[in-house]
């Protein structure tokens, strides 16, 4: 048996699926069970924290595998990493970030949290892979909003360079560490999609997909609304939006892990856009 928390999200919600289809028991722990979407096949259950001590414990029971996101623990990893281990589990995957990689990075938020749920995970007691993605092609979706609503997508830095991965491949790299726990114990792996590409690029890849020409229209990051990326807390927003400029007319950490990992190639963005065209239509 399989625990995944974070299970409604990008990659959680992937990663059940994959597992679920090559009937791989797997249980998908969520905050409310009742209006999650799992496959044939997946267990669900409520995701309980150290409030519930007996809850906690019955979450796990029957695992020897956990998927851990960030999310799922807070300040409360360590108890519920605790908790596992007195259950059974013996094996766990973390979500972390490329982020961590880079240790100039140190003082970024979002190196910070990352760093210390992997540290939390190594002095756990059980063994371990972290997986570190780069951009999640998933936050292509901040543009779908004007999509529907129009030909024109106006945003910071089309120029900007990344090279977005696919939740697909991460679920995919995490499946195979979570099934085979002895290849890949104290392994870290970087995820990264195949190629670099810009912003205005993947406007015009999700226009391909979606059968319409869209156009980039750029606008200076002090008129960026807050709104515009919906998954960054707006305090946030001034570091993200630095840390895009200073991507602009650079090469982007390009890794082939996720090839490595499951023997296939990593999924291009051209390839996210058509798997997520009608996230985008009206």
């Amino acid at each position: 048996m399989i625990v995944v928390t974070g299970a409604t999200g990008n990659v959680g919600s992937a990663l059940v699926s994959q597992l679920a289809a090559d009937r791989v028991p797997v249980r998908a722990l969520t905050r409310d069970p009742a209006r999650a979407r799992v496959p044939e096949g997946a267990e669900v259950a409520r995701f309980a924290g150290p409030g519930e001590p007996a809850a906690m414990a019955a979450q796990f029971a029957g695992a020897t595998a956990l998927f851990l996101h960030l999310a799922a623990g807070g300040e409360d990893t360590p108890a519920l990493l605790a908790a596992a281990r007195d259950a059974g589990v013996k094996h766990v995957v973390v979500l972390s970030s490329i982020i961590v990689d880079h240790d100039a990075a140190a003082e970024h938020p979002i190196h910070v949290v990352h760093s210390a749920l992997e540290r939390h995970v190594r002095e756990s007691g059980l063994g371990w892979t972290a997986l570190r993605p780069g951009a999640f092609s998933t936050n292509s979706l901040q543009w779908a909003p004007q999509v529907r609503a129009g030909d024109t997508v106006r945003g910071p830095f089309g120029e900007a360079m990344t090279a977005p991965v696919h939740e697909a491949d991460i679920a995919a790299v995490a499946a195979v560490a979570l099934r085979d726990p002895a290849g890949h114990t104290g392994a870290v792996y970087s995820l990264t999609g195949p190629e670099g590409i810009t912003t205005r690029e993947q406007i015009h890849a999700v226009g391909r997909a979606v059968g319409r020409e869209l156009r980039f229209e750029e606008i200076a990051p002090d008129e960026v609304p807050a709104e515009m990326f919906p998954h960054v807390q707006p305090e946030m927003l001034p570091t993200l939006l630095k840390s895009i400029g200073d991507s602009v007319g650079t090469d982007p950490d390009v890794t082939t892990a996720v090839a490595d990992v499951t023997g296939r190639p990593a999924r291009t963005f051209a390839r996210w856009a058509e798997d997520h065209a009608d996230d985008f239509r009206a």
